[in-house]
């Protein structure tokens, strides 16, 4: 999941000048590399020509990221910590899967952000014959699963059992990206359609969770 112009722990209160001088730099080369993904492929394209791209030196784009695959994780990111802000915004004790349904439903419904999801889909289809894309996707969900943990924990409160919220994390970040995988192999649908099955995704795969159910 990821956006154009994410949401970013980088971009609120307290955080220095310089640290968001360097956030947009790496979104910026990461919007470079993701156009040039789709219009060329992950194979035609190289380093230097997504450096060129976002009008920065070579050598500030090895500053950042490794490869050129590694240069589109900020926007795949991007998605993750918008809806994972959404859910933070939820007061404690709320229940959980309404709660994680309405962050999921906000963050990827097309008309919200035709544009950022436009950038995913893109991306995971360049993803399907490119393995080290891949993994950058496949890692940035991880990162998700693992910063969803104790927005979880808070939710479901000091007696929630930390093996169910965990599950709980891998459960709804998995929905999400089989949703997002499944919707990028399709042709363009309803504003709804990701949402629609990342709903569906969940719900499948939450449903008998008793942090979810109250049970």
């Amino acid at each position: 999941m990821n956006s154009p112009r994410p949401y970013s722990p980088t971009s609120g209160p307290g955080v220095s000048l310089t640290e968001r001088r360097k956030a947009a730099t790496q979104l910026d080369i990461a919007r470079a590399a993701c156009a040039l993904f789709a219009e060329h492929g992950p194979d035609a394209t190289t380093a230097e020509d997504i450096a060129r791209r976002a009008g920065v030196a070579l050598r500030t784009f090895y500053r950042y990221f490794r490869s050129k695959q590694d240069a589109v994780a900020p926007l795949l990111a991007g998605g993750g910590d918008a809806w994972r802000a959404l859910l933070a915004a939820e007061e404690p004790g709320v229940p959980l899967g309404p709660a994680i349904e309405r962050a999921v439903r906000a963050s990827l419904t097309v008309a919200e952000d035709e544009e950022g999801l436009e950038w995913t889909r893109g991306l995971l289809r360049a993803a399907e014959g490119d393995p080290a894309l891949r993994a950058v996707w496949y890692r940035v969900n991880q990162d998700s699963e693992e910063r969803l943990v104790p927005v979880l924990a808070r939710l479901a409160g000091e007696t929630a059992d930390p093996l169910e919220v965990r599950l709980l994390a891998a459960a709804a970040t998995d929905a999400i990206r089989v949703a997002l995988e499944a919707w990028a192999g399709t042709p363009a649908g309803p504003p709804a359609a990701p949402a629609d099955l990342a709903v569906r995704c969940l719900h499948t795969l939450t449903g008998s969770m008793r942090l979810v159910t109250g049970g």
